[in-house]
């Protein structure tokens, strides 16, 4: 990766709607040019997709919470990863190394469906014990910071 391509990268983490031609404008190459770069940037892997991003609260999921997780003993991880697509609240996860098996990261109405959720994850996914906390704003941070290492 040279910095043609660290270049196109910041360029589309900006704005991943932009057009090759306008990106080969900003680092002066052919539309064609920047359209391989990207395609071997895809190939590698350091370029995953593109992606539309959600407000949960414009979608009236203002109670946006962190939940710690620990299975019960001897549960099937793969299972419960697999029973999180059935709980649309959970909007990320990350399997931990340490006293929790998982971080959850849900979206809820408010603190009744927050209950709803957690009785659901308990009853029917796996989940022992749960220590939640409410995330009071998110941090907007650049991931093209990643290109400055």
């Amino acid at each position: 990766m040279d910095a043609i391509d660290r270049s196109l990268l910041r360029l589309l983490i900006a704005d991943a709607r932009t057009t090759y031609h306008d990106l080969g404008v900003a680092v002066r190459l052919s539309a064609n040019t920047v359209s391989d770069r990207v395609r071997r940037l895809r190939a590698s892997g350091i370029l995953r997709g593109y992606r539309a991003e959600l407000d949960p609260a414009a979608l009236g999921r203002k109670l946006l919470m962190v939940s710690d997780v620990r299975l019960r003993e001897g549960w099937d991880r793969g299972e419960f990863e697999r029973g999180l697509e059935q709980v649309p609240q959970v909007v990320s996860g990350s399997r931990l190394t340490g006293e929790y098996d998982f971080l959850l990261r849900l979206a809820c109405v408010d603190a009744a469906e927050f209950e709803t959720v957690v009785d659901t994850l308990k009853r029917d996914h796996g989940v022992r014990e749960l220590r939640s906390r409410l995330v009071l704003h998110e941090l907007d941070l650049d991931p093209g910071r990643l290109l400055e290492l």
